[in-house]
């Protein structure tokens, strides 16, 4: 099947487009990256967007315009990417949306918002659209994410039993296939992810807050390289008790936003903007290794924006220590590509009536199908056979 995977993260800068080839050869499913486009959210579309989020409120009405402003946004970059990418023959479109809202109580997600109405796709390619892949996972007492964790596990299972997938995007996120003991009888080790904390998001709030909008986040690293981390600012913003939280837990901008930010710089408005970005940057590092170690990981295989960040991938690199740290480019999956791959599998799973959770990963009572489908003019996907659940996957090149 020739699927179409649509995500536009917590950092609202693009909407990316992968698509692939999609099959189940026995237990293993193969995928063949075909490519990426991305484009830019419009200067008004993504400050309409930035307005949205928490912990800024909005009238109904402007939420329902957003919802159908995003909408045709996605569908506009989804024709391309079946144009360019598919000459025309997408079967299916998975989209993640946008995310607007992650209601966490606690350690319970009550509610996760992804804005983005579907039937603007459908009509714009044909397509049958994947939608709200978040939502049915929170249902069953999950946290909605980090769904990416069953391309992960999929991904690296049996690689090495230390091998830890890591997403630097506006939030981090962590996937161990192999998992941690359980306290089972047999103690069988299951598979374990969760969101380590901020990636780029307080990075990209303080250079947008701080240069009054001119930019939006570190353009390679160099503010964060021409600052000094300041020690006790660092020890201040890691006494979060977030990051004590036992996983599974999920995070986003509802918690680590601008108000967020500030708080927590009071009593700093001697710091330069370099000194600020320095901080932030190495409380990422900091965070996401402290993650990764209480993982038991030998290697950390890396993806997402944060990747373009020499100054933020150096001091991971040292707070890791003797842990790998390896580009998923080395395995086959483009790190710009990875996400829209993601949701582009699970789309695929639902569309065969196979779970695209992990109950382990998410916390959830059950693996659960993901989503809900908006019929294209097309029709709904041709479905010959349903395979079993696949438990590897291989990346193939065309």
């Amino acid at each position: 099947m020739r699927v179409i995977g649509l995500m536009s993260g917590t950092s609202y800068d693009a909407i990316d487009a992968a698509a692939a080839d999609i099959r189940i050869d026995g237990d293993t499913l193969v995928l063949t990256p075909l490519g990426m486009v991305s484009e830019p959210y419009s200067g008004e579309l993504r400050a309409a967007v930035a307005a949205a989020v928490p912990p800024a409120s909005r009238t109904v009405g402007q939420i329902c315009q957003l919802d159908t402003e995003i909408g045709q946004a996605f569908a506009a970059v989804a024709a391309r990417a079946n144009e360019e990418l598919c000459g025309g023959s997408a079967e299916l479109i998975s989209s993640h949306g946008q995310t607007m809202f992650h209601w966490v109580e606690g350690a319970q997600v009550k509610g996760t918002l992804q804005l983005g109405q579907p039937a603007w796709i459908a009509e714009k390619t044909g397509c049958t659209v994947v939608s709200d892949l978040r939502s049915r996972d929170v249902a069953t007492g999950g946290q909605g994410a980090p769904l990416v964790s069953a391309f992960d596990v999929l991904w690296l299972n049996g690689r090495t039993s230390g091998s830890v997938a890591l997403n630097l995007g506006g939030i981090a996120n962590v996937t161990a296939p192999g998992g941690v003991p359980t306290s089972t009888a047999d103690g069988a080790a299951v598979p374990i992810a969760f969101d380590t904390g901020p990636a780029n998001a307080l990075i990209d709030a303080a250079v947008s807050e701080f240069t009054a909008g001119e930019q939006w986040f570190d353009l390679g690293g160099a503010l964060g390289a021409a600052g000094t981390p300041n020690v006790d600012l660092l020890a201040q913003l890691l006494s979060e008790p977030y990051y004590a939280q036992p996983a599974p837990k999920s995070t986003g901008k509802e918690l680590f936003h601008r108000d967020y930010l500030l708080a927590a710089l009071r009593g700093y408005e001697s710091l330069s903007l370099a000194d600020i970005v320095a901080t932030l940057t190495a409380l990422t590092a900091r965070t996401v290794a402290d993650s990764v170690k209480a993982l038991a990981a030998t290697e950390v295989v890396v993806s997402g924006g944060g990747t373009k960040n020499p100054t933020l991938m150096a001091m991971l690199r040292d707070e890791l220590g003797d842990i790998a740290l390896v580009s998923s480019d080395e395995l086959g999956v483009t790190s710009d590509i990875k996400e829209a791959l993601a949701f582009a599998v699970l789309g695929y799973l639902t569309a065969h009536g196979l779970p695209g959770s992990i109950a382990s990963c998410t916390g959830a009572r059950h693996a659960s199908v993901l989503g809900s489908l908006t019929p294209g003019s097309r029709g709904l996907p041709r479905i010959t056979s349903v395979p079993s659940a696949p438990k590897t996957m291989r990346i193939e090149a065309l």
